[in-house]
C-alpha cells in the first residue's frame, strides 16, 4: 500500500509508502491520508499520531504525474488543491491529539509543507528541506504561506519561499522550523520515546492544550484567557484531576 496506517501503544503511525518516488503523493494517498487522520480522530485507543516516510526520504510533495489527469484549467487546479490536496490541512485542524512529523529524509513543497503543519517536527540529521515552489515557477499550494512565518517568522519565511534554498537540519532547528534533531539511526526510536509519554498523559488535558494554542493564533489575550479558563474548570471536574491532586496534596503533606 502507498499509504500505511497502523495503532500501537497508544500511537497511531502514517507512513508514506513510496520510496521509490521519494514518497511523493498521489491524490489516491491523500484520500486515504486525511481518512487516517479521521480514524484517529475518532479512536479513543489513539492519543498521539506520528506521521513518516519510508526509505530515505521524508516527502516530495505532489507527484507530478499525476497532474496529467487534471485539466489544464484554472477552476481544475484549484479544485485539485482545495477539494484533494487541501483535505489533510483540514483534518488536522480538527484533530485534537498530537501530531509528530518524524522526518526521515528531505521533505520538498507540498511536502515540507506537510510536515509544517504538524504539531511538532522531529528531523533525521542527513535530512533537508526546502519550499522549492519558485523554482517551477509556483506559488506555495499546501499552506506554506501561512504555517512557515508561524514558525520562523516573515522575514525569514520570505527568504526560504522565494529564494527555493534547502537549509539542512541544525539550521531548520535554529529557525525554530523543527523541534529537534536526532541522528538518522536514532530519530524513530527517539520519536517514538517521546510520542510514548504523551500518550501517558491524560487525554483531555491535551486535547484542551492543543485546542487553546490554536485558537489563540486567531484571538486576543482575554479571549485565551476566557476559554482556557472554561476548559480548566471542565478538567478539574474529572475523576482523573481529582486523583492527581489529591496524590500531589498527600505528596506535599509527606514531605514537611
Amino acid at each position: 500500500m502507498d499509504l500505511q496506517y497502523t495503532v500501537a501503544d497508544g500511537i497511531a503511525t502514517i507512513t508514506l509508502n513510496r520510496p521509490a518516488r521519494k514518497n511523493a503523493f498521489t491524490f489516491e494517498m491523500i484520500a486515504d491520508w486525511a481518512e487516517s487522520l479521521r480514524r484517529a480522530a475518532d479512536d479513543p485507543a489513539v492519543r498521539v499520531v506520528v506521521l513518516t516516510g519510508s526509505g530515505k526520504g521524508f516527502c516530495a510533495g505532489v507527484d507530478l504525474d499525476t497532474l496529467l489527469d487534471v485539466e489544464d484549467t484554472a477552476l481544475e487546479h484549484k479544485s485539485m488543491l482545495h477539494d484533494r490536496i487541501h483535505r489533510v490541512a483540514r483534518a488536522l485542524e480538527d484533530l485534537d491529539k498530537p501530531v509528530i512529523a518524524a522526518m526521515n529524509g528531505d521533505a520538498v513543497g507540498a511536502g515540507l509543507d506537510m510536515a509544517l503543519m504538524c504539531d511538532m517536527r522531529f528531523i533525521a540529521r542527513s535530512a533537508r528541506l526546502s519550499e522549492g515552489y519558485i523554482r517551477l515557477g509556483l506559488v506555495p499550494g499546501d499552506g506554506g504561506c501561512w504555517f512557515l512565518p508561524r514558525l520562523v517568522g516573515q522575514a525569514k519565511a520570505l527568504e526560504l519561499l522565494l529564494s527555493g534554498e534547502f537549509v539542512d537540519a541544525d539550521e531548520a532547528l535554529r529557525i525554530g522550523m523543527v523541534n529537534r534533531v536526532y541522528d538518522d539511526e536514532e530519530l524513530m526510536r527517539e520519536t517514538y520515546a517521546f510520542a510514548a509519554k504523551l500518550a501517558a498523559n491524560p487525554v483531555l488535558p491535551m486535547a484542551m492544550i492543543k485546542r487553546t494554542v490554536r485558537m489563540s493564533e486567531r484571538s486576543d489575550m482575554r479571549a485565551s484567557l476566557d476559554l482556557i479558563s472554561s476548559h480548566m474548570a471542565v478538567v478539574m471536574s474529572t475523576d482523573e484531576a481529582q486523583g492527581a491532586m489529591a496524590s500531589m496534596r498527600e505528596s506535599i503533606r509527606g514531605d514537611r
